[in-house]
């Protein structure tokens, strides 16, 4: 699974105990990165049979529906997860991305803002292929890292903060006032970093 050998690792998994809902749902990841996405679900399907309340088949399950823009059934399978395993900040982080696509930004700020609470790192990790999968893909950018550098914000990491708001207007977002305007900025504006971001025309990747 680690060097990315996922026919291999699909193999190597169907040695292990077939009454084992962790073996069903690292065959289900396992599809999942190959994109065969209705092998992915088969399997994590499999794994919830054996044990429903399974938290990481159910978000997995979740990151299918994300896919195939499911997003109302992806929120409710997340959601599930979080039932069961309420201090999960991967399980937040989803369910903010599947927010995040409905354009409920108010709802994702909230996820994302107790996903950083749970792991301050969240965000900065780039894959977990153990057992949980965490959904990357969000379509407007520069208005996501907005979001994150106000997550962050509010978390006191001004670094990460500064980062992402470099990022957003790199990606040409077009609401700079809000960086003067909303409360959780307010700490940084006194910052000469801050202050050298706002002054910039960044060039727009």
């Amino acid at each position: 699974m680690a060097r990315k050998m996922y026919r291999e690792a699909i193999d190597a998994y169907r040695q292990g105990p077939t009454d084992s809902p962790v073996t069903w749902n690292k065959i289900g990841i396992a599809y999942h990165q190959l994109l065969e996405m209705k092998s992915a679900q088969t399997n994590y399907q499999k794994a919830l049979k054996l044990d429903p309340k399974y938290s990481e088949a159910i978000n997995n399950l979740g990151t299918i529906f994300y896919a195939q823009k499911k997003y109302r059934a992806a929120i409710n399978k997340y959601n599930a997860a979080l039932k069961i395993k309420p201090d999960t900040a991967s399980y937040y982080s989803n369910l903010g991305t599947a927010w995040f696509a409905r354009k409920d930004y108010k709802k994702a700020a909230l996820a994302y803002q107790t996903a950083v609470k749970i792991d301050p790192d969240i965000f900065e990790n780039h894959s977990t292929f153990g057992t949980t999968l965490q959904e990357r893909s969000v379509s407007e950018f520069a208005k996501f890292h907005y979001y994150l550098a106000r997550t962050y914000a509010k978390a006191g990491q001004n670094e990460r903060a500064l980062l992402y708001i470099r990022k957003s207007l790199e990606e040409g977002f077009k609401e700079r006032k809000l960086f003067m305007e909303e409360p959780e900025f307010e700490a940084l504006r006194a910052t000469q970093e801050f202050k050298d971001l706002m002054t910039l025309e960044p060039r727009v990747l």
